[in-house]
C-alpha cells in the first residue's frame, strides 16, 4: 500500500513524534513525502519516495499520483492558521481526493483512525 504524507512547517515536529509512535502500522507502507517533510524521516522510515516540495509542485507530483490511482491515502497534516503560497496547489490536492474517493487525513486524530484502519486490511 502506497499513502502520500505532508506536513506544513508548524506541524513537521509533531508529525516526527507521531509517525515515531505508529512505526507498527507504517512498517509495511510505502510512503511519499514531500522533500521538506521527508528531511525528517530519513532516519525512521526505509521505503520513502520523495518528491518535490509543496512550493516547487510537490502537492501537484502527488495529486498526479492520486489521479493515477496510486496513491491509496493522503495524511495532509496542514497548518490551518497559517497561510500558504501554494494554497492553489493544497486546494487541488485535496479536492483530487474527493473525485478519487481517497481517503484523506488533515488532522493527527484522523490520521491516527485512518492507519488503524488500514492495518486491519
Amino acid at each position: 500500500m502506497k499513502i502520500a504524507v505532508i506536513a506544513h512547517d508548524g506541524t513537521k515536529d509533531r508529525l516526527r513524534r507521531f509517525i515515531q509512535s505508529k512505526m507498527d502500522l507504517i512498517s509495511n507502507l510505502t510512503i511519499v513525502y514531500t522533500r521538506g517533510t521527508s528531511k525528517i524521516f530519513k532516519e525512521l522510515i526505509l521505503d520513502i519516495i520523495a518528491v518535490e516540495s509543496g512550493p516547487l509542485g510537490g502537492d501537484a507530483q502527488i495529486a498526479a499520483q492520486i489521479v493515477s490511482n496510486k496513491i491509496e491515502a493522503v495524511l495532509f497534516l496542514r497548518n490551518p492558521l497559517g497561510k500558504h503560497p501554494q494554497e492553489p496547489d493544497i486546494n487541488m490536492l485535496l479536492r483530487l481526493c474527493d473525485v478519487y474517493k481517497v481517503p484523506l487525513a488533515t488532522n493527527f486524530k484522523t490520521a491516527e483512525i485512518l492507519l488503524n484502519h488500514f492495518k486491519n486490511i
